[in-house]
């Protein structure tokens, strides 16, 4: 199947490409997607004229972890004041992702700062345990007490 049409596209001509994600997990089936999937898809849009870019990365964090951050941001905001001030969990959110990258902070166009780093979308699954190994142990030295259940599967290792 040509790429165009994996991606809904349709009609070729002057279209740009979108993206085309796979999940690999094991050997036998990264090959097979490699070479059955994408090398095909890949092959057709080049010899129809298209440039193509492969990137390859790690997985990002999974939508349980993602269901777990914010219960323990949810938390975290209802618990603690902050130097005189409730945040809400989006602001926690980037308090504690800055402490984690170390990210930067530079002027506002009108005043303030603005942080400058990593959404957590972007963050893979070993990055968003890691920030919320950071959340529990700010959450224990504030005295919160988290309700986000937690479910690990024995196999994996993962929240679900």
């Amino acid at each position: 199947m040509a790429l165009c049409a994996m991606l809904g596209e349709g009609n070729a001509k002057g279209v740009e490409m979108n993206r085309l994600t796979m999940t690999m997990f094991e050997p036998v089936q990264a090959h097979k997607a490699l070479t059955q999937t994408i090398w095909p898809a890949i092959k057709a849009a080049i010899m129809a004229g298209h440039r193509m870019t492969v990137e390859v990365k790690s997985e990002t964090r999974s939508l349980p972890q993602n269901a777990r951050l914010w219960a323990m941001l949810t938390d975290v905001s209802k618990q603690v004041d902050w130097y005189g001030r409730k945040l809400t969990p989006e602001n926690w959110k980037d308090v504690l992702t800055a402490a984690l990258t170390k990210q930067d902070v530079v002027p506002g166009i009108d005043g303030g700062f603005v942080a400058l780093g990593k959404s957590t979308s972007e963050m893979t699954k070993p990055e968003m345990c890691e920030l919320q190994d950071l959340i529990e142990a700010f959450g224990a030295q504030q005295g919160v007490k988290f309700t986000a259940p937690e479910f690990i599967d024995p196999d994996t290792g993962e929240i679900t």
